[in-house]
């Protein structure tokens, strides 16, 4: 499922409430520095000059849907950059997210300014100073260990450690919502399984370590690109959430 629109929407969030949508990516394939197997957007496409929207076609794109939305007496609760691959990619992300916050402020200041980032661009100092300028910054740690984190995210870049990803999240002092897909299965003949005792334990870690404002866990709810993949019943997520919630932290579950 791509989008193939700049700004779309609003669509109801299972997380976010009424979200206007914001594609900064190809608006024709998948580029992310993940190739996920269980992203709704399939997996990446190798192309040798991607083509991404311009600055100024953003801009442009989101001015005209905020203008159109209040015509219409529709007022988003979020603006969310997600789409079609990782959206800090885009090598003028910083300028976007200011005019995005200008247009914010001008039609709809009520609005927050989400970026959901699969976090492997944090060690890119624009790139959080860039996030921490949002209201919402939603950052992924699918697995704590990096064996499965490899197997679940299969990142493009061979030396990212789950280590390096967790240092890099340090930088927010807790100031984020994590964000984890739990799921099970196989992939190349591979387990995938980011429930079990140990792999739980080293997440939990992770989150104590982190201490995020916010958890989000989360499960498969659309067709995966790799097809032998179970979606985790309710009763083990809220298992997942029980501990976090002893010990205070605010956890949503979305089944």
């Amino acid at each position: 499922m791509l989008f193939s629109e700049i700004a779309y929407g609003p669509i109801h969030s299972r997380r976010l409430g009424v979200s206007l949508g914001m594609e900064i990516m190809p608006l024709t394939h998948k580029l992310c520095t993940f190739d996920c197997v269980y992203c709704e957007c399939g997996w990446n496409t190798p192309v040798s000059h991607p083509v991404l929207p311009t600055r100024q076609e953003i801009y442009a794109a989101l001015e005209t849907k905020l203008q159109d939305e209040a015509r219409k007496g529709i007022r988003p609760d979020v603006i969310t950059f997600s789409g079609n691959g990782e959206p800090t990619l885009h090598p003028d992300f910083p300028d976007i997210i200011q005019d995005t916050i200008g247009l914010r402020d001008r039609y709809c200041p009520q609005a927050k300014v989400s970026v959901l980032s699969n976090s492997t661009q944090l060690g890119r100092s624009e790139v959080v100073k860039a996030l921490m300028l949002c209201d919402n910054r939603i950052l992924k740690l699918d697995a704590a260990t990096d064996e499965m984190m490899r197997r679940i995210d299969q990142p493009v870049y061979s030396g990212l450690t789950t280590t390096t990803i967790i240092h890099w999240l340090q930088q927010f002092n807790g100031d984020f919502t994590l964000q984890t897909c739990f799921l099970r299965g196989e992939h190349n003949g591979l387990l995938i399984d980011n429930t079990t005792p140990e792999e739980l334990e080293a997440w939990y870690q992770a989150v104590d370590l982190l201490h995020p404002k916010q958890i989000m866990i989360y499960v498969i709810d659309r067709k995966t690109p790799e097809e032998k993949l179970e979606k985790i019943p309710r009763e083990k997520m809220e298992q997942i959430a029980a501990p976090l919630r002893e010990k205070g932290f605010d956890t949503i579950i979305s089944c």
